[in-house]
């Protein structure tokens, strides 16, 4: 058995543990046994209480915590930038904008608002590719449009906080970056479009290798590399924009997860995607649980806990590209 093997199975069983606190963590707890009878046959009211309330946040955290770190990985893939980031870059907020904007201003389209969100994912990759493209992408000036589409997009969502309607209170609640209260029909739209995004994504493995190489040197091999890009972009702002319509505004698990899976496992895209996926569902798991526990009845949003922890990463990883550089 290899090396990448058993770093895949403990980073499982990893995710399998964690699953299991957080199952059994809060102010209702039962033991394994009965968890599982209660389940099965019913008619225990705690157990009840777990599988309507802890159980669907606990699912949408990992597929959120999935979705996220497959498509930064797949973004730093398609632009050669390991700074890249759905966050960062404005992709999720304009998702949540845009989203918030139609829902807003047609109610009866809240069920539609993951497609919504899609759009506004596509919008804000859109402004990125094109207020950079000068003459070729340079990494530098995809960060920083990136920066300040994710700060417009942001500043007009937190906009409608103050309108004060009801509709808008409503709405912002499947946009905010709190977990809680989520329903097994979050589980659900996650569990069909983003889990549909995640194979996609991981079958593109052989397309981001290539993409990895310079222009040229891909196009001598045979590829279209305006169509690749095309191709994992579009994968990737799904993943991200469907996330962020269920989950909300999740920062920098698509830049810490990436950086450490290449640490572990190398720059093959082929294990990378999978194993990123593992480690954002552990990701943004942790950093549910740990809100929801450690001040608790008082929660920690998951998002707040991820931009103490990403900031100072992205600070580090700035300053480790200045070192090597030098």
């Amino acid at each position: 058995m290899g090396r990448k093997t058993i770093l895949f199975i403990i980073t499982f069983l990893l995710l399998a543990i964690i699953t299991y606190f957080s199952i059994g963590t809060g102010s209702i707890r039962v033991g394994p046994g009965e968890l599982v009878h209660g389940l099965i046959h019913g008619g225990n009211e705690q157990v009840e209480i777990i599988r309507d309330l802890r159980l669907p946040r606990i699912l949408v955290s990992i597929l959120v915590g999935a979705s996220l770190a497959v498509s930064g990985v797949l973004l730093q893939a398609v632009m050669r930038n390991p700074l890249m980031e759905p966050g960062i870059i404005g992709i999720s907020s304009g998702a949540g904008f845009v989203s918030l904007t139609v829902v807003t201003a047609f109610p009866m389209l809240y069920f539609w608002s993951p497609l919504f969100s899609v759009l506004g994912g596509a919008l804000a990759c859109y402004l990125v590719y094109s207020l950079s493209w000068r003459s070729g992408l340079s990494p530098l000036r995809l960060i920083l449009v990136g920066i300040a589409i994710n700060a417009t997009f942001s500043g007009l969502g937190q906009a409608y906080n103050y309108r004060g309607s009801y509709a808008v209170t409503t709405v912002n609640q499947a946009t905010t970056s709190i977990l809680t209260m989520k329903t097994w029909e979050d589980v659900y739209i996650l569990a069909t479009v983003g889990i549909v995004g995640l194979i996609a994504a991981m079958m593109l493995g052989t397309l981001c290798n290539m993409l990895t190489f310079q222009d040229e040197v891909a196009i001598n091999l045979g590829l279209r590399v305006v169509l690749a890009r095309l191709t994992v972009s579009l994968v990737a702002v799904l993943l991200a924009s469907v996330a962020t319509a269920v989950g909300g505004l999740i920062m920098f698990a698509g830049l810490l997860v990436p950086h450490i899976g290449r640490i572990l496992i190398g720059t093959n895209y082929k294990l990378l995607i999978p194993y990123c996926a593992l480690g954002g569902a552990i990701l943004i798991l942790m950093a549910d649980t740990i809100g929801r526990t450690v001040l608790a009845p008082t929660e920690i949003p998951a998002s707040i806990i991820m931009s103490v922890i990403g900031g100072p990463f992205l600070i580090f990883m700035l300053w480790q590209r200045d070192r090597v550089r030098r």
